[in-house]
């Protein structure tokens, strides 16, 4: 149906249909079809003043593959912590990692309803306790690391994946204190990965649909710059090519600058000892 998991029976006393939500309107973004009329016409809004953005979310999810792949390849992660998921798409999380090392264990956490509903069916077809769901807000992050713990040991080296969440995090909530505080908790060899909205890229326009996304959502989007971004790997080494345009995000070297401008960095970092 055009709403999607509108017809859950769980569903209607959860989910507000009045107001934008932020994984909603990825959804729609991205051509999915679990989003309402108010988060289209957020969409909309937004597309109005960037037409780019569905390129940037296209290579957002592109981001997230090629950091797992290189994760569970190269890296040998087999464990995974996804803070904001969002609603799933192609080349989740678990299905990138698992289909390289299938004793890979993934914890999903999110707080949306919609993704909640997701995240039921995503799981029944999955391998009995190697992929989770966490119903939890990136602010609260002592819950996550106490309810991730009793999947994940973090005594070992695990995967923390900050993928187009940290910009819903206003300045006020300390969001780098929140990802310090992650980094803190996971082991020594343990790896970062962030994909966060820039402000310093095609300004006015991608600053006018935030704004435009802002009026109609329950979620507010801050923008951040390069240095702002950077930050949120301060205390561990960041793999090359650095914190780069998220299109041209390749572990080890950039790929070509072909002209084109996405506004959002993306980086992957070790923590070292």
């Amino acid at each position: 149906m055009a709403d999607g998991y509108a017809e859950d029976q769980d569903l209607p006393g959860l989910i507000d249909t009045s107001v934008a939500h932020q994984a909603r309107i990825y959804d729609y973004w991205l051509g999915g079809k679990d989003n309402f009329a108010v988060d289209r016409e957020a969409a909309e809004h937004a597309l109005a003043a960037y037409p780019g953005l569905r390129r940037g979310v296209r290579a957002q999810r592109a981001f997230l593959a090629r950091a797992v792949g290189y994760l569970a390849g190269q890296a040998g992660i087999r464990q995974f912590l996804d803070i904001g998921t969002g609603i799933p798409t192609a080349s989740n999380t678990h299905e990138v990692a698992q289909a390289i090392a299938p004793e890979a264990r993934v914890v999903y956490v999110d707080n949306d309803p919609m993704v909640l509903a997701h995240a039921r069916a995503l799981l029944t077809g999955t391998t009995p306790g190697a992929t989770s769901y966490l119903d939890a807000d990136l602010r609260d992050t002592e819950q996550i690391l106490d309810a991730a713990s009793q999947m994940l040991d973090f005594r070992k080296p695990i995967a923390v994946l900050l993928i187009g969440v940290l910009q819903l995090v206003p300045d006020d909530d300390e969001p780098h204190a929140i990802v310090a505080r992650l980094a803190e908790a996971a082991s020594p060899g343990s790896w970062l990965a962030v994909f966060h909205p820039a402000s310093d890229i095609i300004p006015d326009q991608i600053g006018e649909a935030a704004r435009r996304v802002n009026a109609r959502s329950a979620n507010t989007t801050t923008l951040r710059t390069h240095a702002q971004i950077t930050r949120f790997f301060d205390g561990l080494e960041i793999l090359d090519p650095g914190v780069v345009q998220v299109h041209r995000w390749r572990p080890g070297s950039a790929a070509p600058d072909d002209g084109e401008q996405i506004p959002g960095y993306a980086g992957l970092a070790h923590k070292p000892g």
